[in-house]
This record gives structure tokens, sequence and C-alpha cells, in this order.
């Protein structure tokens, strides 16, 4: 029996790529200089893949830039062991001062448009003492009534003067409350007797609520001032 014959094999067909030519290489492309201040593109060196700056002024400046930053964590560092050394020395009577701070702080931010709540100056500068300046100043002192110590009720911007050289000057604070907050709320804090015992972690709660407070009064303040 007869094979048929085998039909003409066809050319090879060719693959992409096989044949094609090289592309010519471009060379190492240019990087930046790590150095902010000079970002200055330069061609890498194949023997120093680590070299990352452009020339020697660039290498100390990057080093310098370098070596402050270590300084910089290190003294964070630092200061975070010495504040945890600290808290452990920490009596109750610290973090009442921190909280008190962070209390004061912002009342004479609430209150820093407003005169003296009990003599009614705008103006610090009082003749005859050397006592310019403003104060929170306590309707009922924090020490006849500590309960009331973080009272906003009780708190107001008043000239040193006034609170440290004129005890309070009680009788005039009160006149000025009134004017504030009301006579019915002058006498609810008169009659308020109630025990607000505060732990060392109700303090640092209470320092954190004023600093948060003060820090959104003044963004407030800084956009109604804008033109």
């Amino acid at each position: 029996m007869k094979r048929s014959p085998m039909p003409p094999r066809s050319a090879p067909m060719k693959r992409p790529g096989i044949d094609a030519k090289p592309k010519p290489s471009k060379g190492p492309r240019p990087k930046k200089c790590a150095n902010r201040a000079c970002r200055q593109p330069y061609l890498p060196d194949p023997k120093q893949p680590f070299k990352n700056w452009c020339g020697d002024d660039c290498a100390l400046a990057i080093a310098l830039d370098k070596l402050a930053k270590q300084k910089a964590t290190k003294a964070r560092a630092e200061r975070a062991e010495h504040k945890k050394a600290l808290e452990k020395h920490k009596r109750r009577a610290d973090y009442i001062a921190e909280a008190q701070r962070a209390f004061n702080s912002f009342i004479r931010e609430r209150d820093k448009d407003k005169p003296c709540i009990c003599c009614g100056r705008a103006d610090t500068k009082v003749e005859g003492l050397n006592t310019h300046g403003w104060d929170c100043g306590h309707y009922r002192s924090r020490g006849s009534a500590p309960h009331l110590r973080f009272d906003e009720r009780n708190a107001h911007r008043q000239l040193v003067y006034c609170n440290r050289h004129g005890a309070g000057r009680a009788a005039d604070y009160r006149i000025g409350l009134i004017a504030r907050i009301g006579l019915a709320e002058v006498e609810a804090l008169e009659c308020d007797q109630a025990d607000r015992p505060q732990s060392v972690d109700d303090l640092i709660a209470i320092r954190a609520h004023y600093v948060a407070k003060l820090k959104e009064l003044k963004a407030e303040n800084a956009r109604n001032s804008q033109p």
C-alpha cells in the first residue's frame, strides 16, 4: 500500500524576541541626592551602591543630619525615662497642681475678652503695685471649698492685683458673678457642699480634659479672629 506523499513543510515560524537585536544599554539611571537641601540628580557609582549623595558637601550634611536625629531620639528617650522615674515619686498634691494649672489656663483663655470679674478693669497695669497680669480667681476659695476648685462657675479671670492683694475682693466678685451667671446660679454655688472625691486617675483625667478644651478653644478663637 502506497503512502500518500507528505505535505511540504512550511517555513518555521519566528517567535517574537528570539531574533530581535538586544537594545543598547542606557546606563545607570540618575538618582536624587538624599541631602534635603540639595536634591539634585546624580549618577550612582556601581562600585558604591550605598552612596546616596552627589558630593562631599552633601555627604557631610547627610551625616550631620543623621547625627542630629540620633541625638534627638536619645534625648526623647532620656526625657521619657526621667518622666517615668518622677511618676514613681509623685504625690497626690502634685497631680492636683497639674490639673489646676490646666484648669486655670483654660479659664484665662475662656475669659480673655472679658474684664476683671470683680473690678471691671480690662487693663492689667494697676498703679502703685508691680502686679501686672491675670489670675484664675475663685469665688469660693480653694482652701475653704476645695470641692469647687474645678467648677467652671466658681472660676473667672481676675486681675492679679485684685486676687492676691485684695483678698479676692469677695463682695465685688459676687456682684460681677451675678452679672455673668445670674443670682440663682450664684446662690446654688454658695450652697454647694457636695463632696467630690477625686482619685489620682480622676485628676489625670481632669488635666487631660482641660488641656484638650484649651487647645480646642484656642483654635476656635484663632478661626474667629481671621478676617
